[in-house]
């Protein structure tokens, strides 16, 4: 056990206890958590910020706004209602249509409008939230996902997570919803996650549980090498989520709408570490070359344009020797 924890160190990769210890309880304030922890919340700031989210309809705060649902939904055929404090995935309901009173999943099949009361009063009663506190329900416009992923993706949405540290990009993969996770771009739950190269936005390895995989196993297409759209756009717009909430290391999550291009889907203060077998490449001298900046770079443009350059993928072995 010894000798693979020192081989993980020898190849930088960031395990829990010392990310916890060493960056998010050294860079992130505790009283700064809210902010990310309600997605609501977020979503306020962000708005506020001038940056772009998907648009909110309405929030069902106590079980007898849940009777108000059928005229908040009246003039939106499709929607996502979804907790404001949930994790993972869960407790997300997207629908895509409506056939007479009934409601259409992603997946086709058809819930009743009691069924969907149901399912907000189970985010109410804090089923999906985090420690399973009382939450809030958000219904919010549904993304449609560019055209670059139709063919590596399955039913759901792929999400675009980026690690921002001190207001730098410094390592990307997208999650691709599988048959396995049922539509979900959660990789606990069998989605695929390919990393990202920094400086291009061309999509490198992929991995599906703890396999490096090259196709979707769904499709049969070739998962690496496609070319993310908008990418300097991304960079720019997760980089800014530093000086929107305060957090020093922070995930950023990104979803790319085929009408209304890069939307910030949700922050997190503790995101995963999967995302090094993704890119196949460990955090820590990234974080560390970051670190030992004399002079932090104050523009967004600066320190996208330095994560591009020293991030890129030929530059991973340099990196990898401090």
């Amino acid at each position: 056990m010894f000798r693979i924890a020192r081989n993980l160190y020898r190849e930088g990769v960031l395990g829990i206890n010392r990310r916890n210890a060493e960056y998010t309880l050294r860079y992130n304030e505790r009283r700064l958590y809210p902010l990310v922890d309600d997605k609501v919340h977020t979503k306020k700031i962000a708005i506020a910020a001038g940056l772009a989210v998907p648009e909110l309809y309405g929030v069902i705060e106590t079980p007898y706004q849940i009777r108000t649902l059928d005229a908040v939904l009246e003039s939106h055929p499709d929607f996502a209602l979804k907790p404001s404090r949930g994790s993972g995935g869960n407790g997300i309901l997207v629908i895509s249509g409506r056939s007479k009173n009934l409601y259409r999943k992603i997946s086709g099949i058809l819930m009743t409008r009691d069924e969907l009361k149901y399912h907000a009063s189970n985010i109410l009663s804090g089923m999906y939230s985090l420690g399973g506190h009382p939450d809030r329900a958000m219904i919010e416009y549904r993304v449609r996902f560019d055209p670059v992923f139709e063919a590596i993706s399955y039913q759901g949405v792929p999400d675009i997570r980026i690690i921002v540290f001190l207001g730098v990009p410094v390592m990307s993969m997208v999650r691709l919803p599988t048959r396995k996770s049922d539509g979900r771009a959660n990789l606990h739950q069998g989605a695929i996650g390919a990393g990202i190269d920094i400086g291009t936005g061309i999509t490198l390895t992929a991995v599906s549980g703890n396999e490096i995989v090259t196709e979707h196993p769904d499709t049969g297409n070739k998962i690496t090498g496609v070319k993310i759209p908008k990418w300097d756009t991304l960079l720019k717009l997760a980089a800014q989520c530093y000086e929107l909430t305060g957090l020093g290391y922070v995930g950023v999550d990104i979803v790319l709408d085929k009408f209304k291009g890069p939307l910030i889907l949700e922050l997190n203060a503790r995101p995963g570490l999967n995302i090094q077998i993704a890119n196949r490449a460990g955090l820590l001298p990234r974080l560390k070359l970051i670190e030992q900046l004399q002079n932090r770079t104050n523009s967004i443009e600066e320190r996208v344009s330095y994560a591009k350059k020293h991030f890129a993928t030929d530059q991973i072995s340099r990196i990898e020797k401090i």
